[in-house]
């Protein structure tokens, strides 16, 4: 019986040692192109009226609740309390 509980006992880590495990797939840095949009961050807000963007866009300002839900592919506009672009990012 002791036997058993030994060879048991060694045979966890032998068996923990053959999973497999993948990486989590990730999504390119900049999935939604906001490095193209960088020259913005320092200018008012105002100027995002006018343009016209081809994936999801979300203008967030200052002290706004926004939800927690990252989105690669979605371009968020930050805003301080000046209404100037402080941060272009995705998500």
């Amino acid at each position: 019986m002791r036997h058993a509980i030994v060879a048991l006992a060694l045979a966890a880590p032998l068996l923990a040692a053959c999973v497999v495990t993948e990486p989590l797939p990730t999504e390119p840095p900049d999935a939604c192109g906001a490095s193209a949009y960088q020259y913005l961050v320092g200018k008012p807000g105002v100027m995002l009226d006018g343009m016209r963007f081809s994936q999801d866009v979300r203008v967030i300002q200052h002290g706004m609740a926004v939800t927690m839900d990252y989105r690669a592919d979605r371009l968020n506009f930050w805003l301080d309390r000046r209404d100037v672009i402080e941060r272009v990012v995705c998500g």
